[in-house]
C-alpha cells in the first residue's frame, strides 16, 4: 500500500465517481465528522458521483439516499441499493433477493442467530438489525465489549457452517444466504443509476474502505483507498488498497478526497 499523497495527479484527475463504506471510513469512533460530510458534498458539487457502499441497514440507507449529498447507497453488503430521485420525489430500490426468498431466509438466520449467541459469550445481535431486510449482522465491538479475534472469527465459522455467506467489518459480522456482495450490486447500482460500466471504467473509480469485508472492492478497483485503520486487518484481509491515508476513518476519507478535489482542479502539485 502506498501513501494517497502518492496517488498519480494523472490519475486522480480523472476520477469520475467515488464509492466509500461508511463505518470507520466515513465515521470515526461512531461520529460523522463535519469535515467527512464536507468531503462528500464537495466531491458531489465537483461533478464526482458518491455512494456509499456499507453493510448497514436498509433503514438507514433510506435515510441516507434522501438526505445526503449522495447518488443513492448500497446497503447490507449487496443486498440492494436505494437512490433517490430528488426530481420525481422517488425512492428507487433495487434487491439481490426476492421479497419471498429474502423471508425465507430470515428463518434461516434467525437459527443462525441462536446457535451464535448460544456458543459465543459475549456476542450480541446489532442494535440496528431491526432495521435490516436480508442479512444478521452480530456485533463484536460496537455495543458490546470488544470480543478477541479468536471468537469473531468463530462467529463467521458458524454462518459458513449453516451455508451463509459471512463477512467481518470494524464493528459486525453480517451474514447471510444468497451469491452477492458488496461488488455486486455496486455493479447493478453503477450501471442503473450511473449509466457507468464499472468493469470497464475501473481505473477512473476510487473505492475507499477500512476492513475485510471490503476485501471484493479493494481488489477490482485499482486505485482503491484505504483509510489508516486498514492497516490493522493485514494478514487477515484477501486484498488490500492500492493506497492508504495518513489518517483514520473520516479524517483520511477527507485525504483521498481532498486529493482527488486538488488534481481535479488543477492544485496538486505533487
Amino acid at each position: 500500500m502506498r501513501a494517497v499523497t502518492e496517488m498519480p495527479i494523472d490519475v486522480a484527475a480523472r476520477i469520475t465517481v467515488l464509492f466509500a463504506d461508511i463505518d470507520d471510513t466515513l465515521t470515526n469512533e461512531g461520529l460523522l465528522p463535519a469535515a467527512a460530510y464536507d468531503a462528500v458534498e464537495r466531491l458531489t458539487e465537483a461533478g464526482v458521483a458518491v455512494a456509499p457502499i456499507t453493510g448497514r441497514p436498509a433503514g438507514w440507507c433510506d435515510m441516507i439516499a434522501r438526505m445526503w449529498p449522495v447518488a443513492g447507497v448500497v446497503g447490507e453488503n449487496g443486498a440492494f441499493y436505494f437512490a433517490y430521485d430528488r426530481t420525481r420525489r422517488r425512492m428507487r430500490r433495487s434487491f439481490a433477493i426476492a421479497d419471498a426468498q429474502r423471508a425465507a431466509d430470515r428463518e434461516k438466520l434467525a437459527r443462525v442467530r441462536a446457535r451464535i449467541l448460544a456458543e459465543v459469550q459475549g456476542a450480541a445481535v446489532s442494535a440496528d438489525q431491526l432495521y435490516r431486510e436480508a442479512d444478521l449482522a452480530i456485533d463484536f465491538c460496537e455495543d458490546v465489549p470488544t470480543l478477541p479475534v479468536s471468537d469473531v472469527d468463530r462467529i463467521k465459522r458458524i454462518f459458513e457452517e449453516e451455508g451463509a455467506v459471512a463477512k467481518v467489518s470494524s464493528i459486525h459480522v453480517n451474514g447471510w444466504y444468497g451469491a452477492y456482495d458488496k461488488l455486486t450490486m455496486t455493479r447493478r447500482f453503477a450501471d442503473d443509476i450511473l449509466g457507468v460500466d464499472i468493469d470497464a471504467e475501473r481505473d477512473r473509480i476510487v473505492f475507499v474502505g477500512d476492513s475485510p469485508n471490503d476485501a471484493p472492492m479493494f481488489g477490482f478497483f485499482p486505485n482503491a483507498c484505504g483509510v489508516a485503520n486498514v492497516l490493522a486487518f493485514q494478514g487477515r484481509i484477501d486484498a488490500e488498497p492500492a493506497y492508504v491515508a495518513e489518517r483514520e476513518g473520516g479524517h483520511g476519507f477527507v485525504e483521498v478526497a481532498n486529493r482527488i478535489l486538488d488534481a481535479r482542479s488543477g492544485r496538486s502539485a505533487a
